[in-house]
């Protein structure tokens, strides 16, 4: 049986051999997994035991952003060869669906994502997933980098729907990994300039020194007031919240201008009261994200351009061996981390 790093309950991680379903079907894939990067819900996981309405009820393997190598190829398969390096969409949907037919197979209600109860994660050596899913990575972009396409995905979903005109100026509310990438891709969607607001300086100092972008810090005001000044009052065109803080939607529409967009990318523990009648004064348009929909294409193209660079954000990597270590510095949540990856055996 496989070693893997198995969440066995809240607060309770081994790792450990787990029988595993790793048969290869005819259009699917064999993938040695390389890098793999935590993610805040795989840490909510660990820490609560649950997100919502699912709950960790059995032993679960972790991890959903995964890069790594075609060993094995099924019989039908054959967009992927052996050797091809790869990085993987986790969700896997009913491609039959009316949610799938429609272009938005993300709302799949069938759709099974790794790492997310009941079903298991990529943090071990092996796993097997569908070809379609897989997308090979050009050679300039390493296994780092490409683990790193999932959780960009979100955000280049989150810019779509912003419907970003070039020139916008944007703000982003929050500074961790979702936040940070979202103003990359918002600048890469065409965005002139991208504000970005969090209350732990250290995070702001990252998108300065290393992103260029330009940081709203709570020593100077307010974020509305700071855009405000830099806008001559008039607000930006789009405010991504990627927080998931109840407290950022308060005077959210003192942010943007008139006819400007809310898009929604955090995604909030309990439920979060909304000023409705602020947002209508405006004609603040409101939308959603829910992971993403045919957009990995594009973000492993934004990252063999060079228009976007993620290596900054990747604060440490840590041996497969010591997963269990990489896990309880992330539930740490110290100022200066961003991204921790789990390498894993070669």
């Amino acid at each position: 049986m496989p070693i893997a790093l198995v969440l066995e309950r809240a607060l309770e991680l081994a790792l450990r051999e787990i029988d595993l379903p790793l048969d290869l079907a005819a259009d699917a894939v064999r993938i040695k997994t390389e890098v793999v990067g935590i993610c805040g819900s795989d840490v909510h996981y660990y820490q609560h035991g649950r997100i919502g309405p699912f709950v960790v009820t059995a032993p679960m393997v972790l991890g959903h952003e995964a890069a790594g190598v075609v060993v094995e190829a099924g019989r039908d398969v054959t967009g992927l060869r052996i050797g091809d390096r790869v990085c993987v969409e986790p969700g896997v949907p009913d491609f039959t669906s009316r949610s799938s037919r429609i272009g938005r197979y993300n709302l799949d209600p069938s759709l099974t994502f790794w790492a997310t109860p009941p079903d298991h994660g990529c943090l071990t050596p092996h796993v097997v997933h569908p070809a379609a899913l897989c997308y090979k990575l050009p050679d300039s972009v390493n296994a780092a980098q490409g683990a790193m396409v999932e959780p960009l995905a979100v955000c280049i979903q989150a810019a779509t729907k912003a419907r970003i005109q070039p020139g916008d100026v944007a703000v982003v509310l929050g500074a961790g990994p979702i936040g940070l990438l979202q103003a990359l891709a918002a600048r890469a969607s065409g965005c002139s300039d991208v504000y970005i607001f969090d209350p732990l300086e250290q995070k702001l100092d990252v998108a300065t020194r290393y992103l260029g972008i330009h940081p709203l810090y709570a020593r100077n005001g307010s974020p509305a007031a700071q855009i405000a000044a830099v806008t001559g009052g008039w607000g930006a065109d789009v405010l991504f919240e990627c927080s998931g803080a109840a407290a950022a939607y308060r005077g959210i529409a003192d942010l943007l201008r008139p006819g400007g967009t809310v898009v929604a990318v955090g995604m909030p523990i309990d439920p979060v009261a909304v000023d409705i009648v602020a947002l209508q004064l405006r004609e603040i348009a409101v939308f959603t994200v829910f992971r993403y929909a045919n957009v990995y294409d594009r973000a492993i193209n934004l990252l063999a351009s060079g228009q976007i660079d993620v290596t900054p954000l990747i604060t440490a990597t840590y041996a497969f061996a010591d997963s269990i270590a990489a896990f309880q510095r992330a539930a740490e949540g110290r100022a200066k981390d961003i991204k921790i990856q789990i390498r894993m055996p070669e």
